[in-house]
């Protein structure tokens, strides 16, 4: 099954490409997609999606929730566009590119990761470079 991709924005953004990634990073990690929704959204979904599940009152580049565990994932993520452009202008890299990298980070909170310690964020983006490479 492909995840459910919604954009609640105007923004142009590769919808097809989007769900390829997440569905590619669950299966290379031994997963497959049960139910999977992904929202792009704006600044003030995000904050509020944090203010109510989070306790913190900013927007973030991504909220995942994993709502099972085992291969079959069900869950969903909330993607800021606002804020991936933030990054992306302030890491100097292509939006694209951080779009994709904020979209396999979010998989990859499905697929089991995490990254409250310094350890975890490291080895998450060790993970976000491999898939990465595998795009291109």
């Amino acid at each position: 099954m492909l995840p459910e991709l919604y954009n609640t924005t105007r923004r142009d953004i590769p919808e097809e490409k989007l769900r390829d990634v997440t569905s590619g990073v669950l299966r290379g990690e031994g997963l497959e997609v049960e139910e999977v929704t992904a929202v792009y959204c704006g600044r003030d979904l995000s904050r509020r999606i944090n203010r109510e599940f989070l306790q913190h009152d900013y927007a973030t580049d991504t909220i995942t929730f994993r709502y099972n565990e085992g291969r079959l994932v069900e869950g969903e993520f909330y993607i800021c566009l606002d804020v991936v452009e933030d990054n992306a202008r302030r890491f100097g890299v292509d939006f694209l590119r951080e779009l994709l990298r904020v979209t396999i980070h979010s998989a990859l909170h499905l697929a089991g990761y995490r990254d409250a310690s310094p350890g975890e964020r490291a080895d998450m983006r060790a993970l976000e470079d491999v898939y990465l490479e595998r795009l291109g």
